[in-house]
Formats: structure tokens, C-alpha cells, sequence
């Protein structure tokens, strides 16, 4: 399993950015994974953002990005997404989307998800 994270940049307060994360798989189906993002500020430990069941019904947010934030997923494309509106400066930090077999959308801790991708810097001036 390989993600690959795209579309953070710097945005003042108040604006918007779509993280996107591409997966590539081989010898499963993308169905078969939940997703999720963290993100890692600046001398903060990795923190959970969301997640989204493979029926892409199911989510779960952290409730610092609830009602800000919106995770979604298009299965055809084996890509899942992240919706950034009304931006703070506290949401400043690296992004990485998460990959986890499985249909538990328990699973929020950093340790549950053996797939990461690289990681992308969202920066949020005020």
C-alpha cells in the first residue's frame, strides 16, 4: 500500500484547502480500508483528524476540525479527501493521510494505522 498526499500551501484564516491522498494498491481492494487523516504540529505529538469507513457513509471527527472539517472518499479512484473550510491558525501543521485494514472505525490512534503517506504542510496565517 503506498499514499501519496497532495494540496496543502499557505491560506490565510478563514479560507479553505482540499487535501487529497492518493492510494496505490496491490493484492487488495481499497474497499477494504479505512482511512484517515492525522496531522503533527511543531513540537506537538501526531494527532487524529478523521476517518471515514469504506462505505463512505461512516465518519469520525476529532472535535477540534468537527463541523470544519469534511473527510470523503471516492472508491472508483482509490482516493480519499479532506475538506479544510474556516481555517485557523491552529490547524497549522503537517497532514498525512492513514491507511488501516479493516472496517473498525474505533481505530484513532496513530498506531492502529500501518500505512502512511509522506505527509503534507498546511500553514494558516492569521
Amino acid at each position: 500500500v503506498q499514499l501519496q498526499a497532495s494540496g496543502g500551501g499557505l491560506m490565510q484564516a478563514g479560507g479553505s484547502l482540499r487535501l487529497s491522498c492518493a492510494a496505490s494498491i496491490s493484492g487488495r481492494s481499497f474497499l477494504n480500508f479505512v482511512m484517515g487523516w492525522f496531522r503533527q504540529a511543531p513540537g506537538k505529538e501526531l494527532e487524529f483528524v478523521a476517518n471515514i469507513h469504506s462505505s463512505g457513509v461512516r465518519k469520525y471527527y476529532a472535535d477540534s476540525v468537527k463541523g470544519r472539517f469534511t473527510i470523503s472518499r471516492d472508491n472508483a479512484k482509490n482516493t480519499v479527501y479532506l475538506q479544510m473550510n474556516s481555517l485557523m491558525p491552529e490547524d497549522t501543521a503537517v497532514y498525512y493521510c492513514a491507511a488501516r485494514y479493516g472496517d473498525n472505525l474505533y481505530a484513532r490512534g496513530p498506531r492502529e494505522y500501518a500505512y502512511w503517506g509522506q505527509g503534507t504542510q498546511v500553514t494558516v496565517s492569521s
